[in-house]
């Protein structure tokens, strides 16, 4: 495996970051997971336009996207995998002990590993804990992921790949790594942004594709919904078959199986949609 850190590939073994990164010391870092099939990234300007926008959140300098693609080519180039997670990191950089910020310059790492294909359906859960629509990290794509370990964790134990998050005034927000689609009354929704939620790349496009309207929704909505989908990177849409101890259709429903099947169509028709 190859790995490409701050300028040049590296084998595996020999790819290092100090220990003193603030992306290792306080998770001051963001990152993107892209889809990469037989070497070739989906929707990666996409991707390269919300990492500067989380780069602009965090106050971190800009990052060079002719630099992060040549990366991206490299590593995809070294290690030709038919289906891949293309993880693109860029953290605070070499920094002292605590929460100031070096001047160093920021770190990027990015590498690639072999992924499978998602099954159509899968459960998730709710958790008890909140997403903070209005906290300062907020709609950013940042490493401080322990919350989304701890939930995840969660939904585990409970036999469901994804757990689903209210935001702190009991609206439904999201997954620890997906956003999350309802249909209600024949009609496709999604949370708004505005709602604490990440602004998913596969999520804009499958509103885009689909119609979808972006609703302020309570969480208790998942258990009116005729049909429950999650997208991501690697999920793209997937119907969601059981929310808790609720019971849903064994498969994909009507609503739900025209959306995976017009994002299949327009990815493919088009990698890098703008």
């Amino acid at each position: 495996m190859r790995i490409w850190v701050d300028g040049g590939l590296k084998d595996a073994g020999n790819a290092l970051v100090s220990v003193l990164d603030h992306g290792l010391t306080v998770g001051d870092g963001i990152f993107e997971t892209v889809k990469a099939e037989h070497g070739r990234p989906f929707a990666l300007t996409r991707h390269l336009d919300r990492l500067t926008r989380s780069a602009r959140g965090l106050g971190l300098p800009e990052p060079d996207h002719d630099e992060v693609r040549r990366a991206c080519e490299a590593v995809l180039a070294a290690d030709p995998v038919p289906l891949g997670r293309l993880r693109i990191t860029y953290t605070g950089g070499l920094s002292p002990l605590g929460s100031d910020r070096g001047t160093a310059g920021p770190t990027l790492v990015v590498a690639v590993g072999e992924t499978t294909r998602r099954p159509d359906t899968t459960a998730a859960v709710t958790v008890p804990w909140t997403r903070n629509e209005r906290g300062a990290l907020t709609g950013l794509k940042t490493t401080s992921y322990a919350e989304n370990v701890v939930a995840l964790a969660r939904a585990h134990e409970h036999g469901a790949s994804e757990a689903l998050f209210a935001n702190t005034v009991g609206r439904l927000c999201e997954g620890t790594g997906s956003n999350v689609f309802l249909v209600l009354d024949g009609e496709l929704h999604t949370p708004p942004v505005a709602s604490g939620c990440l602004a998913g790349i596969t999520r804009a496009l499958t509103v885009e594709w689909t119609g979808a309207r972006e609703t302020d929704l309570p969480l208790d909505a998942l258990y009116a919904a005729e049909e429950i989908f999650l997208t991501s990177t690697l999920r793209d849409v997937q119907a969601v078959v059981r929310v808790d101890d609720r019971e849903l259709a064994p498969g994909p429903g009507p609503v739900t199986a025209k959306a995976m099947r017009v994002f299949e169509e327009r990815a493919a028709a088009d990698p890098d949609p703008r």
